[in-house]
């Protein structure tokens, strides 16, 4: 995918010296050694009333600092330092978004319902793919392309399509924002498992994870509603 892991440890060690951008840098990591293609998005601002506004300049942008820039150029998997920083060069400070649908589908839950399944993903020795934390509160996990389109269908066959579960599925036409960038003037994303060579490229089916996100969901949404109603 044109990089080694020592040869990316050596473009952040040199990443000064060389007056790269972290953007362009942390871009080259995603197109080059995990092979995911990445687009540059638009950032939030803090406008001088103290809302958040939105660098791509539209009034009352509906998504300030998350959604792709318009006018930039898609970075394909596979593009070099030298390409990401001249793209980075083109729309600096621009936020590092990853296009969903194509190299993985996410399942998104509550945080707390994710730190949750991927200890018991963990120890029932699931295959997993990278996972990240929004700082919203929620956790995407990245499963393989298709999630999205099966997942009522998958639900249905494990019996959880009439349970209420805060458990969606982003697929093609969504974007998210790549740790460690801000994610609309809220906070930094954050791995809660980050990428592997191994998984970054062949995430799980969603079916391995599905069962155990659904149960840990469920039990998460009971125990809240007896709390609430003791």
């Amino acid at each position: 995918m044109g990089f080694t892991i020592g040869g990316i440890r050596d473009m952040r060690s040199t990443t000064r010296r060389r007056t790269r951008s972290s953007e362009s840098t942390a871009v080259a990591e995603y197109t080059g050694l995990w092979g995911w293609d990445v687009v540059p998005g638009a950032r939030a601002l803090r406008g001088g009333n103290g809302r958040t506004e939105c660098s791509c300049g539209a009034p009352g942008c509906p998504a300030p600092g998350a959604h792709p820039l318009e006018f930039a150029r898609e970075l394909p998997a596979g593009a070099t330092l030298e390409e990401a920083a001249a793209a980075w060069a083109r729309t600096p400070g621009a936020a590092v978004l990853l296009p969903v649908g194509r190299s993985f589908d996410i399942l998104e839950v509550l945080e707390a319902a994710g730190r949750s399944a991927l200890v018991r993903l963990e120890r029932m020795g699931l295959p997993l793919g990278p996972v990240a934390a929004t700082p919203t509160g929620r956790a995407l996990f990245f499963v393989a392309p298709g999630a999205a389109a099966g997942l009522p269908g998958l639900l249905y066959r494990m019996g959880w399509d009439d349970a209420a579960l805060d458990l969606g599925c982003l697929g093609p036409g969504d974007y998210i924002t790549a740790p460690p960038c801000d994610l609309g003037g809220l906070g930094p994303m954050r791995w809660l498992r980050p990428p592997t060579l191994e998984a970054a490229g062949r995430p799980p089916q969603a079916r391995l994870l599905l069962g155990t996100l659904a149960y840990v969901c469920h039990r998460s949404a009971h125990q809240g509603g007896r709390r609430s109603g003791a």
